[in-house]
């Protein structure tokens, strides 16, 4: 066990950690700290729930004590890959930097970018953000990187996750080449591998345990049913929160559509439930998330937007209502719960559309968690009206509705008392008017002769007139009135041009 006094760590961080509770550092603390005290860089490998915040920064703090802020251009710039994260972390950098003057400012998307421009102009010593906010601020010249000293990157996989390696790479190349780069992830897949070996100078690699291990205080479950429709994953979910003794739980869902589904379903049958994931408004996000934290709110139903980092540190029961498609993702879900020493209780319905996706999570885990049975008539439930008997359902209904206009329109009992259709008296056929034995040809009826289009009467047209000559006629008629005149002058011919030209014999040589 290490204590933090014995990390190198001054007198006014030492006091404000104290004011916490906190006395002990965990693995990954003990060993990141005195190393990013002396400004190397640090590669972090540490499950979630094990303390990466204060592993950075509170090392954080006391680097940049000394030195002063100026407009537009933070000292410290630390990425998170959610909202929630980015907040969390700025009330952990309240929490520990009470005691200096160090300003910090938070940039996340979904609140007013005028609050976090202001902020910005005073100048902050640490920024706080998410990659999209930084970038479109930057884009818009509210924000210079390049007195960035010190960069942390946290939850480098869940970005990978995210799609947010490019925009990651970018900031990367803005901010200085000579800075500090702290880099924590959970798991270090291939690409992540790649962005550490290509910005990060020398590491210091630091593990504290294997990747993707969950830790030995959380009881894990397993609940199989026979059906995939989703009414049956329901109402399983309802009684196995009825089984448990549940303080407060969160429920885990693939789809943001699955998530508004499964809490409205909670709520209409009486459970205290409210719905997160990232379509929400991010005021609606902090409310319920706050709630949560003070027990205002029993169940949390989430998409793994609420998977990763979220310090709440007294989660009962996890429930994944759906198995993760990402192994990876059952790890960080689980460690929601049986965190700093408590335990936790977790299930996970498994439906026979999941065998693929569970055998990724159990050879992840290297473990077999132990099988609970429901007693529920799932007999009774599929014939009650689930998906496919709904869909069949509807499918005949036309068909019956159908049947019923046919049976009201036909006779019921015996033919011989069906209404009687009156008959039309037959037409006498004409007799030819010359030979009276002779029948007429049947004159066509008048439906079947075609209408011939009435013809409007055009009014009749006037004689045409002859054309009278053109401009350009009459002008070459008039000039051949003139006779012998030259064009030009007229009549009135200068005498001088009636004179013969005299022309003049060369002189010989």
């Amino acid at each position: 066990m290490t204590e933090f006094s014995d990390l190198g760590l001054s007198a006014t961080t030492l006091q404000a950690v104290a004011d916490t509770g906190y006395t002990t550092a965990t693995p990954i603390q003990a060993q990141a700290i005195p190393v990013a005290l002396t400004g190397l860089d640090v590669l972090g490998i540490a499950q979630t729930g094990t303390g990466k915040t204060a592993a950075f920064t509170l090392p954080l703090i006391d680097r940049l004590k000394s030195g002063r802020a100026r407009a537009r251009m933070p000292r410290a710039l630390v990425i998170e890959p959610t909202r929630e994260l980015a907040d969390q972390v700025a009330e952990s950098f309240k929490k520990y930097a009470k005691g200096t003057k160090l300003s910090w400012a938070l940039l996340i998307g979904g609140v007013s970018m005028g609050d976090q421009v202001s902020a910005l102009d005073k100048g902050v010593d640490v920024l706080i953000a998410t990659p999209g906010r930084l970038l479109d601020l930057f884009e818009r010249g509210k924000i210079l990187l390049t007195g960035v000293e010190t960069l942390v990157v946290d939850e480098a996989d869940r970005m990978l996750d995210m799609g947010f390696i490019p925009d990651l790479e970018r900031i990367f190349k803005l901010t200085p080449p000579r800075k500090q780069t702290l880099f924590f992830s959970a798991t270090m897949p291939p690409e992540i591998t790649r962005l550490t070996s290509q910005f990060l100078k020398n590491p210091t690699r630091i593990e504290v345990s294997r990747p993707a291990q969950t830790a030995e205080t959380i009881a894990q479950h397993v609940v199989r049913i026979p059906s995939s429709d989703p009414k049956a994953k329901r109402t399983a979910l309802r009684a196995l929160i009825d089984m448990s003794e549940i303080k407060n739980g969160i429920v885990f869902c693939n789809r943001k559509s699955e998530v508004d589904v499964v809490a409205k379903s909670l709520k209409r049958h009486g459970y205290d439930a409210a719905a997160i994931h990232g379509d929400l408004d991010q005021s609606m996000r902090m409310k319920t998330l706050d709630n949560f934290r003070k027990g205002e709110l029993k169940l949390l139903v989430a998409s793994d937007v609420a998977a990763r980092g979220l310090d709440i540190p007294d989660v009962s029961h996890v429930f994944n209502y759906d198995v993760p498609h990402h192994a990876d993702d059952y790890v960080h879900r689980i460690g929601r719960t049986g965190r700093a020493g408590r335990k936790g209780d977790t299930f996970m319905i498994v439906t026979p559309a999941d065998d693929r996706s569970l055998d990724k999570v159990l050879k992840l885990i290297k473990m077999a968690p132990d099988e609970v049975k429901l007693d529920l008539d799932w007999n009774e439930l599929k014939s009650s009206g689930g998906r496919a008997s709904g869909s069949r359902n509807r499918s005949d209904a036309p068909r019956a509705r159908g049947r019923a206009a046919t049976a009201e329109s036909s006779p019921t009992d015996s033919p011989s008392e069906a209404p009687k259709v009156a008959e039309r008296p037959r037409r006498e056929p004409r007799r030819n008017a010359r030979d009276p034995n002779r029948a007429a040809d049947p004159a066509p009826l008048p439906e079947s002769r075609p209408a011939e289009p009435q013809r409007s009467e055009r009014p009749e047209r006037e004689p045409r007139r002859e054309k009278e000559p053109r401009r350009d006629d009459r002008r070459r008629d008039r000039d051949d009135d003139r006779g012998d005149r030259t064009i030009g002058f007229g009549a009135d011919l200068p005498a001088f041009l009636r004179q013969p030209v005299k022309v003049k014999a060369p002189v010989e040589d």
